[in-house]
């Protein structure tokens, strides 16, 4: 008995726990889209935010700790959003992938060249 893809599994969650709470992304109107297009950018802001204070920023304070365990979870809470977005992007897991591995080529790209001039172009075919 094979498993189901991890990001096919991923998004079907995801899905589910959306539809949970009322947010039906496959019959969302433009006008929708934009509007949890920008909820899930804030909450992905806070969960930055919520991630950045597992880390000890004050690098003088000895009472700091690093909370690996938290920040695990708000990772994994930032995963949550970024498929969220996907999924109001219209998104399907084959989509994430092409566009990451095309985006990867870019950013290798970039790196062999030293990166040093922008182009604005070099991401439009994707």
């Amino acid at each position: 008995m094979s498993k189901p893809d991890k990001l096919d599994e991923i998004f079907h969650l995801q899905q589910a726990l959306n539809l949970r709470i009322g947010v039906d992304m496959v019959n969302m109107t433009e006008e929708e889209r934009k509007k949890w297009m920008l909820n899930y950018c804030r909450a992905m802001s806070q969960e930055i935010a919520e991630l950045t204070d597992s880390v000890p920023w004050k690098w003088w304070a000895k009472y700091q700790k690093f909370d690996k365990q938290n920040a695990r979870v708000e990772v994994v809470d930032l995963l949550h959003f970024l498929i969220s977005l996907a999924q109001v992007l219209e998104m399907t897991p084959e989509d994430l992938y092409k566009t990451y591995t095309k985006k990867h080529q870019v950013n290798l790209a970039r790196q062999d060249s030293g990166y040093a001039i922008k182009d604005a172009d070099d991401s439009k075919h994707i």
